[in-house]
């Protein structure tokens, strides 16, 4: 049994080395190409496609945009919006007591009229922060404000020109860090709470809320190879919706034409949202209409940035995280190598194509579900790629293998059953005609007529073999072919088939059958549904073989008994004679046939001498499998 399930495990083996190297060699240029960044703009899109397609959240109630649009620049009259305006805006909004508030509109420069009143505006709302830019270009912030009022507004774009980081804080020449307008907008909305702003304890790079860290963006972080991951940077995780955040326009908050409590302990983001000043950015992770499909106002931006950090702290919103380097590969290299099993999975390719297809269905679905239920950005792109190409390929890889096995062991199959018919009749022919030659009491005269009519016999018992290989390969595989052109259906009942063989095969010129005198012949009807055609096929050999060594060997023989029988859910063909027997020792082409059988049928044959003379040889099986008896 070990042996057998070593034989097995080797053949498995070879069987799984056919699509393992070529499987091992795709994983590689995956990874390769991955890990050169050939796949960064399809992680990308599929990055960007996930976020827009998650379900729309509520309104965020901690932020209010006041938007400047178009209609709000013709009321003024003018753009940039003069100081006067930008002051009367704000005081407005001082007045209901929000919490914070963000002016997302440079103030550099000033325009009159009104500089003189807004400076004193800025001075007098100490909850207001303002904006400057650090990368690349400066742009500088109102003077005489103190440095806790100033924070940057710069964005970050990927080489495809669109926004999917959100940076956090950078260094600059004037001091350590500075940070953004989200960031510092988050940090006064939760300072109010109690909730300070400290370095991370994972990563002390990072930045937290109490026991809230937020997840640092890096170089290799989802789908980036290399990437630019300078200052404290994350994934921008924007929140889904048509309307995310409640938004007034300027002319409302002059006409006092809004809701007092949308402002009150509210985070309050000012900015532009006229198409024509062109203050937006290009993303598609969200949905928008205006100013154009794909761009956002920088406004809606910095209120997304501010909305990710504030819901992540205090309701539990999920960030963007993702695997470090090594394990995004082990996962690619655990898929490549599920591709191959799956490859292996079924003969069919109708169900291996199904299995693949739902498998990838599956792993496209769980990758949507991690980014929407736990923010964890999976690397799709690569792992499906490696998984789909395994599973396509080697399948077809391991069809063509099994077609050329199939071929082989065809061929090996006919070879080996004209080998048995041609051993089974003209070779013992042959062989009789080569013992009368040897045998020295036989006249000349007589011996030259003894073997034309035996070379006649051999002329037609071949000619008979070559005209049934020229039937059709099917024809040939439900038939048995005994010899004088007398074929055998195996579809028919196997008792039915022994009984036929029995007949001819003791019709034929042995020497030993001259001199029996008492058949003994038992075939009782069996049960065959579950035998296959080959395995008809050999128990018909072993009956004709068996028989053929009796004819041969069994001197003196007076009593043949044939037998096919069930006991004891066992079926049992036996043959038995009483002549001299032969060597058990000595192993012939016939003995040989009966191992090739035996290892056929995973079994053994038994043949055994009788006392006081006599040979037994017997064949055992059950419905499902063979055995051969010991």
């Amino acid at each position: 049994m070990k042996l057998k399930n070593g034989i097995k495990i080797k053949e498995q083996f070879l069987v799984w080395r056919i699509g393992l190297l070529p499987g091992l060699v795709i994983i590689a240029l995956v990874i390769i190409a991955r890990f050169s960044g050939l796949m960064q703009s399809l992680e990308w899109l599929a990055f960007d496609n996930f976020l827009r397609w998650r379900f729309s959240e509520a309104i965020d109630e901690k932020i209010l945009i006041v938007e400047i649009n178009e209609e709000d620049i013709r009321s003024v009259g003018k753009y940039p919006i003069p100081d006067k305006n930008i002051a009367e805006l704000i005081r407005i909004l001082q007045n209901y007591n929000p919490r914070v508030i963000g002016l997302d509109i440079y103030r550099d420069l000033p325009v009159e009229p009104g500089n003189k009143e807004l400076r004193k505006t800025f001075a007098e709302t100490k909850n207001l922060i303002l904006i400057e830019k650090v990368l690349p270009e400066k742009v500088s912030p109102p003077p005489g404000l103190s440095p806790q009022q100033v924070c940057f507004a710069d964005q970050i774009t990927d080489s495809d020109g669109k926004l999917r980081r959100s940076l956090l804080a950078t260094p600059t020449p004037e001091q350590e860090y500075k940070f953004s307008l989200s960031i510092c907008l988050a940090q006064a909305y939760l300072a109010a709470l109690n909730l300070e702003l400290e370095n991370g304890i994972r990563d002390k790079n990072a930045m937290r809320f109490a026991d809230i860290e937020i997840p640092r963006f890096t170089s290799n972080s989802g789908g980036y190879i290399r990437a630019d991951d300078g200052g404290v940077q994350i994934l921008l995780n924007h929140r889904s919706g048509q309307k995310p955040f409640r938004t007034v326009n300027f002319n409302q908050v002059i006409s006092g034409k809004f809701n007092s409590e949308w402002i009150r302990n509210r985070i309050i983001i000012i900015g532009i949202t006229a198409p024509s000043i062109k203050d937006f950015i290009t993303t598609a992770a969200i949905k928008s209409s205006e100013p154009a499909q794909g761009r956002v106002y920088g406004v809606e931006i910095q209120a997304h940035a501010v909305s990710q950090i504030i819901n992540g702290v205090l309701e539990g919103r999920a960030f963007i995280n993702t695997w470090s380097d090594e394990w995004e590969y082990i996962f690619i290299l655990i898929l490549g190598i599920l591709g191959i099993y799956f490859a292996r999975l079924s003969k069919s390719p109708l169900k291996n194509f199904i299995a693949i297809g739902i498998a990838t269905f599956t792993l496209i679905s769980i990758s949507y579900l991690c980014l929407l239920v736990e923010g964890l950005w999976i690397p799709l792109i690569p792992s499906t790629l490696v998984f789909t190409l395994n599973g396509l390929v080697l399948t077809a890889l391991y069809q063509y293998d099994e077609a050329l096995r199939s071929k082989i062991k065809s061929r090996q199959i006919l070879i080996e059953r004209t080998f048995e018919t041609i051993h089974n009749g003209p070779l013992q022919t042959l062989a009789k005609s080569l013992k009368k030659v040897r045998d020295n009491n036989i006249p000349p005269q007589d011996l030259l007529g003894e073997l034309e009519l035996q070379l006649e016999q051999l002329n037609y018992e071949l000619r008979g073999i070559y005209e049934y290989l020229q039937q059709e390969q099917i024809s040939q595989d439900r038939s048995l072919y005994l010899g004088n052109s007398f074929i055998i259906d195996l579809q028919d009942p196997i008792h039915e088939i022994l009984y036929q063989i029995y007949n001819y095969t003791l019709e034929r010129d042995f020497p030993c059958f001259k001199s029996l005198r008492i058949k003994v012949r038992t075939f009782e009807p069996i049960d065959d549904q579950e035998l296959t055609i080959e395995q008809k096929r050999a128990v018909c050999r072993f009956l004709e073989e068996a028989l053929i060594n009796v004819g041969k060997h069994a001197t003196g023989l007076t009593r043949l008994e044939v037998t096919c029988t069930k006991n004891e859910g066992w079926y049992i063909l036996s043959i038995v004679d009483d002549g001299l027997g032969i060597n058990s020792s000595r192993v012939g082409r016939g003995t040989q046939q009966f191992r090739n059988i035996a290892r056929q049928l995973r079994g053994k044959f038994r043949r055994s001498s009788l006392s006081p003379k006599g040979t037994l040889c017997e064949l055992c099986w059950t419905k499902r499998k063979f055995y051969l008896w010991k």
